[in-house]
């Protein structure tokens, strides 16, 4: 197997896997509307600032659902925000690897949660992925469209979109120091009401 089919090939089993994990983890019906509608928010965000090449929160409201609400639900914030944001902007070959990808960044928000709580923390973890995001999309176009995927290849298209993956990093951290710390706090909240209303209705 080449190395371009190799990515590909983890791009859709990584991204299979993850829709499997949606689908079949629990979840009441609130927990579940409160995905959706955190997903349906960082989709309108990233068409709100659609005329910012890169600039968007869709990385950081992934990131703090993550660390709010555990993985299964970063995940899936990740995945409802590219596949409905580009119900708008565009479907293509660009967005199985949006969806795998800010997927990931809501599952790393749950395995860093101590740091993501944090707002310096969480502004570390949505820079580091502003360059992460925008090397796997290199990545992802190379496997698809060539040359080749090697590290000349990935060097080359990299710098080429040195200054995009820069001004990402830099709006995931201003995201992150300025929505991130009340968002956290108002899914919390929110999280917290809904397990008291289980809990009631399961004494009553």
């Amino acid at each position: 197997m080449t190395a371009s089919l190799s990515v590909i090939a983890a791009v859709v089993a990584l991204l299979a896997l993850a829709l499997i994990a949606i689908e079949r983890g629990p979840g009441t019906s609130k927990e579940l509307a409160l995905v959706a509608t955190i997903g349906a928010a960082a989709a309108a965000g990233r068409v709100l600032f659609a005329p910012l090449p890169s600039v968007k929160p869709v990385t950081t409201i992934c990131v703090v659902t993550g660390a709010a609400l555990g993985a299964r639900a970063g995940l899936a914030v990740g995945a409802i925000a590219a596949l409905v944001s580009n119900a708008f902007l565009g479907q293509g070959w660009w967005t199985p690897a949006q969806m795998l990808l800010w997927g990931l960044a809501g599952v790393s928000g749950a395995a860093l949660r101590p740091l993501a709580r944090r707002p310096v923390g969480l502004a570390a973890i949505t820079c580091v992925w502003g360059f992460v995001f925008g090397w796997a999309m290199d990545l992802w176009s190379l496997a698809l469209f060539g040359p080749e995927v090697s590290w000349a290849s990935f060097v080359a298209r990299t710098s080429t979109g040195m200054w995009f993956n820069t001004a990402g990093a830099i709006g995931n951290v201003v995201f992150s120091l300025t929505i991130g710390p009340a968002l956290y706090r108002l899914i919390l909240r929110y999280r917290a009401r809904v397990h008291v209303e289980l809990s009631e209705g399961a004494t009553a």
